[in-house]
């Protein structure tokens, strides 16, 4: 979601400003704007679109001053424009703001009839006309953000820059993520550590209900009137992380880094003398876990369902797989003695930190599979099983999903060793198979030129497309549907094979085109089944398989992609990556935005 930056340093602030928005891009947005202080006068530049009109408008009129803000806004209340664009600004205060407030009508109606005139269709607004009515009121900027943060009702992050004050900056973090910087005589305000990178690495990051007031030598942090101390870490993140290299797109990029994430993951979970399995210490023990839920949003939802076939099947585990969106209402009962696994690249997932904190007071023991471990969902877990995908930029998720992917089959593999449910021997045979999948998904990539010739060939002038799979490849093909809709904004589901005569098959005709994913496993026959079925209607074909599966159902398809054979257990890792590579080709062949699709932002930290 939104991006925010804000800094107190000793040179002009908007250069530095708007190269910390850049690496916020890829949150998603559609306007952006900085404010600093000239004279002790706020002064703004703010456009629609893309961060290059930003610089536009700063290359017309530049902006002076060593303090300042700056956001990327991704319109969640009134619509993409200037008008609307952070920061939001009275006389006296300058806003960015990530997040909603809820009750803004409420304050609103209160502060039309002190008199206030609202000059922008944002919620945001409230908090800067509310900050200001108490500054008039002759409060001290601390006795300001005090009484409104008893006042707002949401989630959000702020940062504020006040007029007349070169040294002063104040956040605070409701729901949603804000770290602090620490520099040399200058202090820094970010969204994350990512913003932050080329100004310190030295980071504290804010609890919910934390405020903070900067000044050039230090921060104090404060939760109501009681200052509190959050520990400065070393942040891993550099500057040098976040680039495309040769590569187009960053999406691009993160598909080809999947190899070696995964071999990064791998060599914290797997020990390749005694092809044994290693997990963090946990709070529980897997052989007297009487449920496991799974939760999540979007694509790491569906790593979480095909978590689901591997924990079921290798440690015999009842598993359920919830939507966070819908479990966090529908407040489902957990069993005693449960354990409750969130999935998230960013650990800031709104909708995923709320059902774990439904799932604690449920009792249950917390595992969290998380990108970053300093993120508010890492903090709230018992244990943290890390992803180490470094820094995802495009807001597709890929390298981040095959990490979550290798992270949730090694727990079940050690589940089931602990419940008595795997052997010793087929655990050391799995980990080899997982051991040998880079190598395998170096192959995969190895494939480009036929990636990039079905995508030009078939699937760019394709208006609807239909995925299908079965078993763990159910998820796959709703992976597969979700990537090509993303960015190439073609329609396309996702379906269980068996499912296809149940509804699905009334849309075939050879205008529908139909991607099979059908590696050749105890289910192919009845895959193939499904796959006659299409043929049988006239649906045009594409089938992702191996070279066995390819040489009996390839001859009749449109086009077909031969992978590497690979153990059935891993094999949904490995058939993620063609889909991955089929939507990224198709929305180049398109022509639409890869790395920042319309509408889309990266982390979802609001409803």
């Amino acid at each position: 979601m939104c991006g925010i930056i804000g800094i107190i340093g000793k040179k002009p602030v908007a250069p530095l400003l708007v190269d910390a928005l850049k690496r916020l891009e890829y949150r998603g947005y559609d306007s952006a704007g900085v404010a600093t202080l000239v004279n002790g006068h706020i002064e703004r530049r703010r456009a629609e679109g893309k961060l290059v009109n930003l610089e536009a408008r700063l290359a017309e009129a530049p902006l002076a001053g060593t303090i300042g803000i700056g956001h990327t806004r991704w319109a969640t209340h009134g619509k993409p424009s200037e008008r609307n664009a952070h920061p939001i600004a009275t006389d006296r205060v300058a806003i960015v703001h990530n997040g909603i407030i809820e009750n803004f009508q409420e304050l609103k109606d209160e502060l039309v009839a002190e008199g206030r005139r609202f000059e922008s269709d944002t919620d945001t607004e409230i908090v800067a006309q509310l900050l200001t009515s108490c500054l008039e009121r002759q409060m001290t900027p601390e006795q300001a953000m005090e009484t409104a943060m008893g006042r707002l009702r949401g989630a959000f992050a702020l940062a504020v820059l006040l007029s007349g004050r070169h040294d002063l900056l104040m956040g605070a973090r409701r729901g949603s993520s804000l770290a602090v910087g620490y520099g040399d005589g200058e202090m820094y305000l970010g969204t994350d550590a990512l913003a932050l990178a080329p100004f310190t690495r030295r980071v504290a990051y804010l609890e919910d209900e934390d405020w903070v007031v900067l000044k050039a030598d230090g921060a104090t942090v404060r939760q109501g009137r009681t200052t509190v101390v959050r520990p400065v870490k070393e942040s891993g993140v550099s500057g040098a992380m976040i680039g495309k290299g040769n590569h187009r797109h960053f999406m691009l990029k993160e598909i080809y880094e999947q190899p070696a994430v995964i071999g990064d993951t791998l060599g914290v979970y797997v020990d390749p003398a005694t092809r044994g399995v290693r997990l963090p210490a946990l709070p529980f023990d897997w052989s007297k876990v009487s449920r496991l839920t799974i939760t999540a949003c979007g694509t790491a939802y569906y790593a979480g369902m095909v978590g689901k076939y591997w924990f079921e099947r290798f440690a015999r585990l009842p598993v359920e797989v919830e939507l966070a969106s819908e479990l966090r209402y529908r407040e489902p009962p957990l069993p005693e003695g449960g354990v409750f696994i969130a999935v998230s690249q960013s650990g800031e997932t709104a909708d995923t930190l709320a059902a774990i904190r439904y799932a604690k007071a449920q009792g249950q023991k917390i595992l969290a599979v998380v990108n970053v471990p300093e993120s508010a969902i890492a903090r709230e877990a018992d244990t943290v099983l890390p992803t180490l995908a470094g820094p995802e930029i495009s807001v597709c998720s890929t390298k981040a999903t095959t990490a979550q992917l290798t992270v949730l089959l090694c727990a079940a593999l050690a589940a089931g060793r602990q419940r008595g449910t795997l052997s010793a021997a087929e655990e050391a045979r799995l980990a080899q198979a997982l051991i040998e999948l880079p190598s395998r998904i170096n192959e995969a990539l190895n494939l480009e030129d036929d990636y990039r010739a079905i995508s030009e060939r078939v699937l760019a002038e394709a208006r609807d497309v239909l995925f299908i799979g079965r078993g763990a490849f159910y998820p796959v093909a709703l992976e597969g549907a979700l990537k090509l809709k993303e960015i190439s904004y073609i329609h396309a589901e996702g379906y269980a094979g068996g499912e296809m005569k149940h509804g699905p098959i009334a849309l075939i005709d050879e205008d529908v085109l139909v991607i099979v994913v059908a590696p050749t496993d105890p289910l192919f026959d009845k895959i193939a089944s499904n796959f006659e079925q299409v043929r049988a209607r006239g649906g045009k074909l594409v089938l992702l398989s191996d070279a066995t599966g390819t040489a009996r159902l390839g001859g009749v398809a449109a086009a077909t992609l031969s992978l590497p054979e690979v153990d059935p257990a891993v094999a949904p890792i490995l058939h993620i990556v063609p889909v991955q590579l089929l939507a990224y080709w198709t929305a180049v062949a398109k022509g639409t935005d890869v790395d920042q699709p319309r509408n889309l932002a990266k982390s979802v930290t609001v409803e």
